[in-house]
């Protein structure tokens, strides 16, 4: 449904350590800096852009905007949070684990990036 999503950030080369090692925990390789100067994120036909505003304005997060990020288990589910305190993020909503949903049993696990951006973590029961 999404070809690629593109959020702001202050901190190009913060951003990019976050989201280097919180990937990375789900098996996506590190971003590579594009022509320009974005941070462009590859993986099973999506994109992920970390920029800065091309207005030049401060970035800021979407209020109610959640990302989320889908994993291969919850142990993955896991390392992407744990990597992501580990870079700068902060844990919010409740903690990591199995939530019932209408569409099923989901693992999630909830956290901003360091420019308050919401992230999460899924993985879907079989």
């Amino acid at each position: 449904m999404f070809s690629h999503i593109v959020i702001g950030t202050d901190d190009l080369e913060g951003a990019k350590r976050f989201y280097d090692a919180a990937l990375g925990a789900l098996g996506i390789p590190a971003g590579m800096i594009d022509g320009r100067g974005r941070v462009a994120y590859a993986h099973g036909g999506g994109r992920l852009l970390i920029t800065k505003p091309i207005n030049g304005d401060p970035a800021c997060h979407a209020n109610g905007g959640t990302i989320g990020f889908a994993a291969p288990s919850p142990e993955a589910v896991d390392a992407w949070h744990a990597a992501g305190v580990a870079q700068g993020g902060t844990s919010c909503e409740d903690a990591p684990g199995w939530r019932q949903s209408p569409i099923g049993r989901l693992y999630l696990a909830y956290l901003r990036d360091p420019a308050g951006n919401k992230l999460c973590g899924l993985y879907r029961a079989p």
